[in-house]
């Protein structure tokens, strides 16, 4: 990395071997980045090259680069690129190799700021801040954003001592003559290399890569063409390559074009079947043609398209897929053409392709959009049976209460289920005081609360924030001789558990024990994210390794607080099982959260967490 020049012990041969490995690893990562951002700018400006002839580009260019390293001039990458034109190479080719090393220099630079800052965000002050910060109340991004803000303060502060301790060095050193003597002697032994700077003065920072000892040692695959790794690499990048870069669909002209003109011109009574039989004979086309085709087609001619993409995904040459029968299926339920979606999917069961979770979920909206509650009902056992659980539950307050108001009218008076059905349908709306309003209602025709109706209450005060509203509701319903149970008790713990009120939950599991129950699995999930946030890492994974063991009873939301609270304490890896655990079971992670842990990297306590197998957790 760019640093600044220091004092290195010419008689310790430990420290220089030491140097010299880290110099290794920096020139090597350096290299591995410049060929990686090379390669793309090289086949950019030569697209009909083949891999072989990048290759010996790259190998030229590098070795050009390193015998720039070898001589002790690489301090240009931070200067113009125009002022020393290579012999070798064009002044556009040089200016490129030296913009692309600017851009490595400056990457290398920005990741050994990351990766201090990691170190910060792990620090016992700026955890103390952060669990503080947590009691009086502060919540969700605002208090993420407060702890990046204390990690880097911290790392700025660390560096202020840092640079403040090299000054005091340096003016040590210039009080001393045998040093200073010393230190023009190494210092002159470089001249030339720091753009005209006086290196001797030891005033100035001269900023450039490491000083080479003997030839550099690197090792990059895609220029070693005799390592058998390379082979596999760039066969996976040509692959890669062709993702990145589809093929384009074929030029459609002279008599093929007369025939496109003619099937985009179809009325819908007319059978497209012979014209496109020609269209086939005249284009041979691929999937991409076909794709290509059936775009202009569905913008240019609606009514034609349904009949034609029906006859597409018997093409072989289409290599139709469960996802083209169900963007099929989707768009005739749209527009009502049940019959059609139905002798779709028919045709799709006929080909061997079974209906995934998307082809389903299509089914049941389009039966309940027809009002087909059976044929509804059946799809959605099919979906339960593929072992996907429902990913929402609707708490449709209006509707509860109107069909409650209506009983009443009928001369049914509200049961104890009834009333505690309505104070959860108003906790899950978020609705509070309609919720107290049931559940005094329910008291005060003499129906005692169950354990999940006080559940449900609690829930409510919670989603509040009312805590003192909700031990008071307790402690009333305690002299009325009402005792919580567990579904209560799960309320509370996890409810403690966000507000780290570690001893209270310890004391909650302790009444749970008592009533001779066992915990539920929300009480795991809340506890692995208490231990998680209070650093007990051996805690945390045993919570954890309970949740792995029962990972089909798990909701999306579970997944997706357990993979939240596993990134926020630094255990990655633990968090990208469990994420592949979530989309084995069919659920989708949210986007904000599924780009945060792919941006994440497992340093710190995720390395700490590979320290326990399987079994022990």
């Amino acid at each position: 990395y760019i640093h600044t020049v220091q004092q290195v012990n010419l008689n310790d041969s430990s420290s220089n071997v030491d140097l010299e490995s880290e110099n290794d690893a920096t020139m090597n990562e350096f290299l591995s980045r410049f060929v990686w951002i090379m390669r793309k700018k090289l086949s950019e400006a030569y697209p009909d090259c083949d891999k072989k002839t990048i290759d010996g580009m790259l190998a030229v260019i590098v070795e050009k680069v390193v015998s720039e390293m070898e001589k002790g001039g690489l301090e240009q990458m931070t200067g113009s690129a125009a002022s020393t034109p290579s012999e070798d190479f064009s002044e556009d080719l040089w200016r490129t190799v030296w913009e692309v090393s600017n851009v490595v220099l400056q990457d290398m630079e920005k990741e050994k700021k990351k990766e201090k800052m990691k170190i910060f965000l792990q620090s016992e002050e700026v955890k103390e801040m952060y669990r503080f910060a947590g009691e009086v109340g502060i919540r969700g991004d605002m208090l993420r954003e407060l702890r990046f803000k204390w990690a880097r303060q911290k790392m700025e502060e660390s560096e202020f001592y840092e640079s403040l301790e090299q000054l005091h060095k340096e003016e040590a050193q210039t009080e001393s003559p045998g040093k200073e003597h010393l230190r023009k002697e190494i210092a002159g032994g470089e001249e030339g290399v720091g753009d005209d700077d006086n290196v001797g003065e030891g005033k100035q920072k001269i900023v450039s890569l490491p000083k080479r000892h003997g030839k550099i040692k690197y090792k990059i695959y895609g220029l070693d063409l005799s390592d058998s790794k390379w082979a596999e690499v760039a066969g996976k990048v040509h692959k890669s390559g062709e993702v990145m870069w589809p093929q384009e669909p074929k030029p459609i002209s002279g008599r093929c074009k007369l025939v496109t003109d003619k099937i985009l011109s179809l009325q819908e009574a007319n059978d497209p079947a012979p014209l496109l039989g020609e269209w086939i004979g005249l284009l041979q086309p691929s999937r991409v043609d076909w794709i290509a085709f059936l775009d202009r087609l569905k913008e240019q001619n609606s009514h034609i398209y349904f009949k034609i993409a029906e006859l597409v995904l018997g093409e072989e040459s289409f290599h139709a897929n469960v996802r083209d029968y169900s963007k099929l299926i989707d768009a005739l339920a749209k527009e009502n053409r049940l019959e059609d979606a139905e002798r779709i999917l028919t045709k799709m069961n006929e080909n061997g392709i079974l209906p995934d979770v998307i082809t389903l979920t299509i089914v049941v909206h389009m039966y309940c959009k027809s009002g087909n509650l059976d044929r509804a009902k059946e799809a959605f056992e099919s979906l339960r049976a593929h072992g996907f659980q429902p990913d929402m539950k609707v708490g449709d307050v209006n509707g509860a209460d109107r069909i409650s108001t209506t009983m009443q009218f009928a001369g049914f008076q509200p049961s104890q289920e009834s009333c505690a059905l309505m104070v959860e349908a108003c906790e899950r709306a978020g609705n509070l005081d309609q919720a107290r309003h049931n559940f005094d209602q329910m008291m005060k025709l003499g129906h005692k609360p169950d354990d999940r109706c006080t559940a449900s209450m609690i829930a409510a005060y919670e989603k509040k924030n009312l805590l003192d509203k909700a031990l008071n509701l307790l402690l009333e319903l305690e002299k009325d001789g009402i005792e919580p149970g567990v579904a209560t008790y799960t309320v509370l713990v996890d409810w403690f558990c966000k507000l780290e009120l570690f001893d209270e939950v310890e004391q909650i599991l302790n009444k749970i024990a008592e009533q001779g129950e066992a915990p539920p699995l929300k009480i795991h999930i809340s506890l692995c994210d208490m231990y998680i946030k209070s650093g007990a890492e051996k805690k945390a994974l045993q919570a954890l390794g309970v949740l792995e063991s029962k990972i089909e009873q798990l909701e999306s939301a579970d997944f997706e607080r357990i993979i939240d609270s596993l990134k926020a304490g630094g255990f990655v890896e633990d968090a990208r099982r469990i994420h592949g655990m979530m989309e084995a079971r069919g659920f989708v992670l949210s986007e904000p959260l599924k780009v945060a842990l792919t941006a994440s990297r497992g340093v710190g306590s995720s390395h700490r967490s590979n320290k326990y197998s399987p079994e022990q957790r």
